[in-house]
């Protein structure tokens, strides 16, 4: 009898198995048709001119330019305020609120942030950031809202990656007569940070590729010149991809299908810098 049922449980792990591999296989075709399209319709169009030209109404005009820089001035914006914030959160949250009915009350809205849909994120901010601070559609007003949507990613993401350090490591510093924050500057966070790094490297990816919250509160969808400053309007890649998509001439469809390989090219360049980054200081607290 026990034979029989070690058997079935063996044929029942065979197609489990082979589930779960046709499952990724599927995910896997789909994701190279998708891209094998993207590149055979996108790839001819780009050059370093369609990089560096301004928005156009002409499609065999139209660059990415006006986009690429709105993109790069709301990323860094955006980590300016929120990597600090977050990380700073994560740190007390971890490390100094104990275990208090406040901190149990933190803990569950911050996990039911992390999950709530971007969309709301761009209402709030263009109720409290682009209204109430009269911030306009600037850079400033977009930032913000980004910096709101992955805040609770980077909080979370730490938080974790703290937690991950053994308690030994702090029993050891107290145990030599460092100070908690001593103990929190020297021991636990270097040990932490290759975690705190893959958790910003998903945060800021998620920021570079929003495009609901930022046509919420208004980013323009055509703008002929590059911001030059945190208060001045401004387009990203996301939006302009959107717009040239959704124009029913085949040459904006053309257009969009190459920003959306500068998209990606742009977004595996900064995860493979951050990643570089994070395995060099993880080989270094190892050694």
């Amino acid at each position: 009898m026990r034979p029989l049922a070690q058997r079935r449980s063996y044929r029942f792990d065979l197609v489990f198995q082979a589930a779960a591999l046709a499952a990724l296989v599927i995910a896997l075709a789909a994701l190279a048709i998708l891209l094998g399209d993207v590149v055979i319709e996108g790839a001819p169009r780009l050059s370093w001119r369609f990089l560096t030209s301004p928005a156009s109404r002409r499609a065999e005009d139209a660059g990415l330019f006006v986009a690429l820089a709105g993109s790069l001035w709301v990323i860094v914006l955006t980590s300016v305020m929120a990597l600090p914030i977050g990380i700073g959160a994560a740190i007390y949250l971890e490390e100094y609120s104990g275990r208090s009915w406040l901190a149990r009350l933190v803990d569950l809205n911050i996990a039911n942030l992390a999950a709530v849909p971007s969309i709301i994120f761009g209402l709030l901010g263009l109720a409290v950031f682009v209204r109430y601070f009269a911030m306009g559609r600037s850079i400033m007003a977009g930032s913000a809202t980004l910096a709101l949507l992955v805040l609770p990613i980077v909080i979370l993401s730490t938080r974790e990656a703290i937690r991950a350090v053994p308690v030994s490591i702090r029993e050891a510093s107290y145990a030599l007569g460092a100070t908690k924050w001593q103990t929190v500057w020297h021991q636990v966070l270097p040990m932490a940070l290759p975690g705190i790094m893959t958790g910003v490297i998903l945060a800021m990816s998620r920021a570079m590729g929003e495009t609901a919250p930022l046509i919420a509160i208004g980013a323009l969808t055509y703008i002929p010149f590059a911001p030059d400053g945190i208060w001045s309007p401004f387009t990203v890649l996301p939006i302009q991809i959107f717009n040239w998509a959704s124009r029913p001439q085949s040459a904006f469809a053309t257009n969009a299908a190459a920003g959306i390989l500068v998209l990606l090219g742009l977004l595996i360049t900064v995860n493979s810098i951050a990643i570089i980054f994070r395995d060099r200081w993880r080989r270094r607290g190892r050694a």
